[in-house]
């Protein structure tokens, strides 16, 4: 695999929360877009983008996630959904509600959720006190390091770049 192509962006369809209800009820009880979901009127979920500078590389490894919000901030955020001035918001404070490879228990850690332009998705910066993944999401990652996240995230990778 050549290093242009290594995939370096990694998602979510759906936060955490969701499998904690039963597949047979989640029709019922779960509202979901590519970008928002309740679940049973009373839990709020924003997906937003978490990047992980790579110091050595021109990319960056990026995860899309979910997060928490309150209710009076998820509200806000529809009302503000296709409105150029949501930019100037403050940032929501959120519960991370993706796992995150090689990190540990990244579910429920503490983060901002920053509210992009128009037709992006709100940027999410982890702030958990002395959580590896808020260390390397503020210091950045060398490319070694993220080349062994990836490889944890697709094992074949490795054995496909060794090849070449």
């Amino acid at each position: 695999m050549e290093l242009d192509s290594l995939p370096l962006t990694f998602g979510s369809d759906y936060p955490e929360y969701y499998f904690t209800v039963p597949e047979a009820e989640r029709e019922s009880r779960i509202e979901k877009t590519e970008s928002l979901c309740v679940v049973d009127e009373e839990h709020f979920f924003i997906r937003g983008r978490l990047t992980i500078p790579i110091i050595d590389y021109e990319e960056d490894l990026i995860f899309n996630v979910w997060t928490s919000l309150s209710e009076e901030n998820f509200i806000r955020t529809n009302e503000l959904w296709n409105d150029v001035d949501r930019v100037n918001e403050p940032p929501y404070f959120g519960w991370l509600q993706t796992y995150i490879p090689t990190y540990g228990n990244t579910l429920n850690i503490k983060t901002k959720v920053i509210t992009q332009e128009v037709g992006f998705i709100p940027n999410v910066v982890v702030i958990e006190e002395n959580h590896a993944l808020t260390l390397d999401q503020t210091n950045g990652i060398t490319l070694e390091k993220a080349l062994a996240i990836v490889t944890e995230i697709i094992p074949d990778l490795h054995q496909e770049t060794n090849k070449k």
